[in-house]
C-alpha cells in the first residue's frame, strides 16, 4: 500500500514555492509596516498643535485672547475693528456690528503651558529613551522592541482622548514620547540591514515620510474631525481612531516581520570622529510644525486652510523626501558618500528664502512659498539618514541614530519654550522669522565650516578625512549640477 504523505507536508509543498515567488514583496512590506507606524507615532505628536485650541477650551489651559467669533457669521472683511486688537474680556465684548458682538474671550490654545506641552514634556523623554532604546536595538532583537513601542505608544494616543485634566495630557506625552523614541533607531536598522546601497537612502526617505505623513494628517485631522462632533466626543474622536489604528500596526509588527541578519554597510569610523554638525538641521521644522496650525489660525482666521497644508505637508514634502533619497542615490554612485553631504548643503540654501515667504505672505503666498520650501527643505531626512548608517559601525548603527536624535531634538524640540516671551514682546510673526527661518541660515552657515569624516567606501579599511570648505561645497555642487 502506497504511502500518504501528512496534510501538513503537502500543505508545506504548495505553500513554500508560492512564499518564494512572493518572497520579493517582503522588503516592500516591511518598509510599509514601519512607515505607517511611524505616521501613526508622528500624528499622535503633531495632533496637539492642531487640536490645541478645541483641547485648550475643555481643559482649561494657556492663554485667553479675544476671537473672531464663527458662530456669529462675520468674516474679516464685514468687521469694523479686528478682534485681536482688544487685550481684555471687557473690551472684546465692546466690538459689535449692529449691535451683535463678533468677537468672544476664550482660550486660544496658545501660551506657555501650551509651549510645554509641545516641546519639553516631549522632548524631555523623546530624546533620553532614544538613546536608551538606540543601545538596546543594538544588542537585542530590534522587531520584538519596535513592537513594545508602537504597542506603548499607540495606547498612550488612545489615552490622550480620555484626559480630563491638563497634567494627564502631559504625562500621557511623556509615555507617548517614551514609545515613540524607539522607532526611528530600530526601524533605520531594520531598513539598513535588507535593503542594498542601491535603495538604502530611498527606503529611509520612505520611511521618514512617516513625519510628514503624520504631520499632514494631523490638520484635516484635528481640524475637521472635531467639529464632526462624533458621539459627542469632539476631538477626542481623532485620538481615539490614531490610537486603534496603531495597535493593529503593533500586531502586524510582531507577528508578520522577522529580524533580519545585520549586515555590515559602511566602514568602521574612526572612534574619534564626533561630527554632530547636520543635527542642527531640524530646530526651524519642529518649531513651525507645533506652531504652523496656529499661526494660520489666527493672522487668517476666515480661510479654511487645513487641506491645503495637508496637500503642502503630504504631497510636496513627501516628493522633496523621496527625490531627495533617489537623487543622493544616483550622485553618490557617481561621487561617493561625501556627495551626499553637498546636496543636502545646497537643498536647504534654496529652502530658506521661501520659508520666509511662509511666514511673511498672504494665504495664497504663503502656500505657495511654504510648498517649495517644503520640497527642497525635505530632502534632508534620507541623505543624512543615509550618511549615518554608512559612517558608523554596524554594532553601532542604532545608537549613533538615537544620539543624533537626542540633539537634533534637544535643539529644535525645545525651540518653541523660546517663542512665547518671544512673541509676547515683539510679535507671534516676528517670532517665527526668528526661530523658524533663522534656524535655516544657522544650518547654512553652520554646514561648511563643520569638519565631517566620513569613510570612501571605494578603498577599504583607509578612512579619508574630509574637511569642507565653502570653496569644496561649490566645486561639489558644480559637478553634480
Amino acid at each position: 500500500m502506497a504511502s500518504r504523505s501528512p496534510p501538513g507536508t503537502q500543505k508545506e509543498a504548495v505553500m513554500l514555492p508560492l512564499l518564494k515567488k512572493l518572497g520579493f514583496l517582503y522588503n516592500p512590506y516591511v518598509l510599509a509596516v514601519v512607515s505607517l507606524g511611524y505616521v501613526v507615532a508622528e500624528l499622535g505628536h503633531f495632533l496637539i498643535g492642531v487640536t490645541s485650541k478645541a483641547t485648550a477650551k475643555d481643559l482649561n489651559y494657556g492663554d485667553h485672547s479675544c476671537q473672531l467669533n464663527a458662530s456669529a457669521g462675520y468674516g474679516h472683511s464685514e468687521i469694523p475693528v479686528f478682534c485681536d486688537t482688544a487685550n481684555s474680556s471687557e473690551a472684546c465684548a465692546l466690538l459689535t456690528v449692529n449691535g451683535t458682538s463678533y468677537c468672544e474671550w476664550d482660550y486660544n490654545g496658545l501660551g506657555l503651558d501650551y509651549q510645554i506641552l509641545a516641546g519639553p514634556s516631549f522632548i524631555a523623554v523623546y530624546t533620553v529613551v532614544g538613546v536608551i532604546l538606540g543601545i538596546c536595538a543594538d544588542r537585542y532583537n530590534r522587531v520584538f522592541l519596535l513592537s513594545i513601542c508602537t504597542l506603548v505608544f499607540s495606547i498612550a494616543i488612545v489615552l490622550m482622548g480620555a484626559v480630563n485634566e491638563y497634567w494627564q495630557l502631559v504625562l500621557l506625552r511623556m509615555v507617548l514620547a517614551a514609545g515613540e523614541a524607539g522607532c526611528n533607531p530600530m526601524s533605520a536598522g531594520i531598513l539598513s540591514d535588507i535593503f542594498s546601497a542601491e535603495y538604502r537612502a530611498l527606503a529611509l526617505s520612505i520611511f521618514n515620510w512617516g513625519i510628514y505623513g503624520g504631520y499632514g494628517i494631523a490638520f484635516p485631522v484635528g481640524r475637521y474631525v472635531p467639529k464632526l462632533n462624533a458621539w459627542g466626543l469632539g476631538w477626542r474622536v481623532a485620538y481615539y481612531g490614531g490610537g486603534i489604528i496603531g495597535l493593529i500596526i503593533a500586531f502586524l509588527t510582531a507577528f508578520t516581520l522577522k529580524e533580519p541578519e545585520r549586515q555590515n554597510i559602511g566602514e568602521e569610523k574612526d572612534k574619534a570622529t564626533n561630527d554632530n554638525g547636520d543635527s542642527k538641521d531640524e530646530p526651524s521644522g519642529l518649531c513651525f510644525a507645533y506652531n504652523c496650525d496656529l499661526y494660520y489660525l489666527m493672522y487668517f482666521p476666515e480661510y479654511d486652510l487645513g487641506w491645503w497644508l495637508f496637500a503642502v505637508t503630504i504631497v510636496i514634502g513627501s516628493i522633496g523626501v523621496v527625490v531627495g533619497g533617489v537623487v543622493s542615490d544616483k550622485v553618490v554612485e557617481k561621487m561617493g558618500i561625501k556627495s551626499r553631504v553637498a546636496i543636502l548643503a545646497i537643498s536647504q540654501l534654496i529652502a530658506t528664502p521661501l520659508a520666509f515667504g511662509s511666514v511673511y505672505c498672504d494665504p495664497v503666498g504663503a502656500m505657495i512659498t511654504l510648498g517649495i520650501s517644503y520640497f527642497f527643505a525635505e530632502m534632508w531626512f534620507g541623505i543624512l539618514f543615509a550618511i549615518l548608517v554608512e559612517i558608523v559601525p554596524v554594532s553601532v548603527r542604532s545608537t549613533a541614530v538615537g544620539v543624533f536624535l537626542f540633539i537634533m531634538n534637544n535643539i529644535g524640540g525645545n525651540l518653541p519654550i523660546l517663542v512665547e516671551p518671544v512673541s509676547k514682546a515683539i510679535g507671534y510673526r516676528e517670532s517665527l522669522w526668528i526661530f523658524y527661518v533663522g534656524a535655516y541660515l544657522l544650518t547654512i552657515a553652520s554646514l561648511p565650516v563643520d569638519t565631517v569624516k566620513l569613510t570612501n567606501a571605494q578603498r577599504g579599511s583607509n578612512i579619508v578625512f574630509v574637511d569642507y570648505s565653502i570653496q569644496q561645497y561649490f566645486n561639489m555642487t558644480y559637478k553634480i549640477l
